[in-house]
């Protein structure tokens, strides 16, 4: 399917039944290479265990992550007006300068690695509904803000990681992540840019009026997407669907950008199998919404800032991985043999 066919949800509820599985050949003839490794087995830990995740989802071996690629969707928040973020929604545009100027953090992550890194706007100047009051997009807005993130994979990539940027996100991702988890509002919010406890107890309560006003409409992951989301969100989670379609595995960032691929979860089984999780943020939520998936940070590193940061600091891990398994002596060649 073309990504300008994807705004209609139903076209993206038959894709979800019918994307690639795992190459388990790849991932069989990579566990064979691990144990010839001049190494103890099992003695590289997680790096092998993604060395066998890049094969699989690759469909290929040896696997490669000579191609990466970083895509960072930023947009803005209608429920921004009601005060839960320390931060104007003005900052998203500043920042998206910032990021094409050269000056993010981001950007500077990027240029140690020589990371291709792109950044796409979304409408900066139309913020998504306020989703207290209605649903934050339409179907067909929220569609097409998913076609646009697939717009941004091809087959050059090897690994793509995904991030974002917007004020008032992780608002978004608290109600994303307790509409397809359950459990009160309050579980799932935090501090976000930098809220104090009063903040955080006022970002509670406007997640909690979100969930009250769109139960019943939260029928399926793209549902609560367009009710609650926001359009960078949606453009992440086309991203992860296009990603397993061309067989490129994903990094994702931090809460924001893993609520938004949770969406998918509930459209079939499996959908997330081609993903890693970069970092666990420091906004609470996150981690418990990785308890949820079943998913396993790379790395914890404390960071809470977004715009892929946390990405990009996990593709030099995997791409060591993928050194280690591909170039490494064989216990055969260094002369060493196991004593049982």
């Amino acid at each position: 399917m073309a990504a300008s066919d994807a705004a209609d949800f139903s076209e993206i509820r038959r894709l979800a039944h019918e994307l690639p599985a795992a190459d388990e050949d790849a991932r069989a003839r990579a566990a064979e290479q691990q144990r010839g490794l001049a190494k103890p087995p099992g003695s590289l830990g997680r790096l092998e265990a993604l060395a066998g995740w890049l094969a699989a989802w690759q469909g290929k071996h040896p696997p490669t992550a000579t191609r990466p690629h970083i895509a960072l969707f930023a947009g803005n928040h209608g429920v921004a007006a009601q005060g839960v973020s320390a931060y104007p929604q003005s900052a998203t545009q500043a920042m998206v300068r910032t990021f094409i100027d050269g000056g993010g953090a981001i950007n500077r992550i990027c240029g140690l690695m020589d990371v291709d890194l792109r950044v796409y706007e979304m409408a900066l100047d139309e913020p998504t509904r306020d989703f207290t009051r209605e649903p934050a997009m339409t179907e067909d807005e929220a569609a097409r803000a998913m076609a646009y993130g697939m717009m941004a994979v091809d087959g050059e990539m090897d690994l793509m990681a995904l991030g974002e940027m917007g004020i008032a996100n992780t608002t978004a991702a608290a109600a994303l992540s307790a509409a397809v988890f359950g459990g009160p509002a309050r579980d799932w919010v935090g501090p976000g840019s930098g809220l104090d406890e009063a903040g955080v107890a006022h970002k509670a309560e406007v997640v909690a009026t979100a969930l009250r006003l769109h139960a019943d409409g939260f029928t399926d992951g793209l549902e609560i997407l367009r009710r609650v989301g926001g359009l960078e969100l949606a453009a992440v989670a086309g991203a992860v669907l296009a990603c397993r379609l061309a067989r490129v595995p994903v990094v994702l960032d931090g809460y924001a950008a893993t609520a938004a691929a949770a969406t998918l979860t509930t459209l079939a089984p499996g959908m997330l199998d081609h993903c890693v999780v970069a970092h666990v943020s420091a906004e609470p939520g996150h981690r418990r919404l990785l308890d949820a998936l079943g998913m396993r940070a790379l790395q914890d590193l404390d960071m809470r800032l977004g715009e892929a940061t946390g990405a990009a600091l996990a593709i030099p891990l995997i791409q060591s991985a993928c050194a280690c398994h591909t170039g490494m002596t064989t216990l055969d060649a260094a002369g060493v043999t196991p004593l049982s």
